[in-house]
């Protein structure tokens, strides 16, 4: 009985695996059809995450470099930067509303730590377009984080910002991909799903309940062989 309840534990979890498998190829298939499609313009309108999350965008709007957050411990290639966020004031009627956008990787001054090295933002209008992402980029941080104010911190929240900063902002980051020569590097990885751990897994599940199969099978035919032996041994 116990036996066959580690089969049917083990095929489950392998059912399980596949499943999500499938589940990751749907999701990937969806955010490839996102990228695809046309860009969803961006306006002082609220929109939700969930509306734009992983969707192409473009914006219109005026940087306000004052503003600008540096994300520090963001290697590239090997190399020490920063991911220069920085709010965008949309272009519009209407009540101000800004959105943060992720300009892109700046290198870090290997002679002083805390500077930042010269970079072009253009003045007045321009037009951005990128990805909507819930955050600009998680990296590990230890402790209470950042002191609110900070240029340069290690991880940053868009509803924190806003009650720091007092800015309506959308509810999202804009991963900028237009160019704008402006020496920032904007290589951002693209979303990808690991199917293939799940059918590791589903296997490796798959390979256990063959085991405990062919262990029942050994078991029950032992037990049939000592049944026929018994009874030759000692006939009715």
């Amino acid at each position: 009985m116990a036996v066959l309840l580690g089969i049917a534990l083990t095929c489950g979890l392998g059912v399980w695996q596949l499943q999500r498998a499938h589940e990751r190829l749907a999701r990937q298939a969806l955010l490839d059809r996102w990228a695809d499609a046309p860009p969803i313009q961006v306006g002082r309108t609220p929109l939700s995450l969930s509306a734009v999350a992983y969707h192409r965008v473009r914006v219109v709007g005026r940087f306000l470099p004052e503003r600008a957050v540096y994300l520090d411990n963001r290697p590239h290639n090997g190399l020490p930067g920063f991911y220069v966020v920085m709010p965008l004031e949309i272009d519009g009627s209407g009540a101000p509303r800004y959105v943060l956008v992720n300009r892109g990787w700046l290198p870090r001054d290997l002679r002083d730590r805390t500077a930042i090295m010269p970079y072009p933002t253009p003045a007045g209008v321009v037009e951005v377009e990128g990805v909507a992402r819930a955050n600009p980029s998680r990296a590990f941080e230890l402790g209470n984080g950042s002191p609110p104010g900070a240029a340069i911190r290690q991880n940053l929240d868009v509803a924190a910002y806003e009650k720091e900063t007092g800015l309506m902002l959308q509810p999202f980051v804009i991963m900028q991909t237009s160019p704008m020569n402006d020496h920032l590097i904007r290589d951002w990885p693209k979303p990808t799903m690991d199917v293939a751990r799940n059918y590791g897994y589903a296997a490796q599940w798959f390979g256990l309940a063959l085991v405990l199969l062919l262990m029942s099978l050994r078991m029950a035919y032992r037990r049939g062989r000592a049944v026929i032996r018994s009874a030759e041994k000692y006939p009715q």
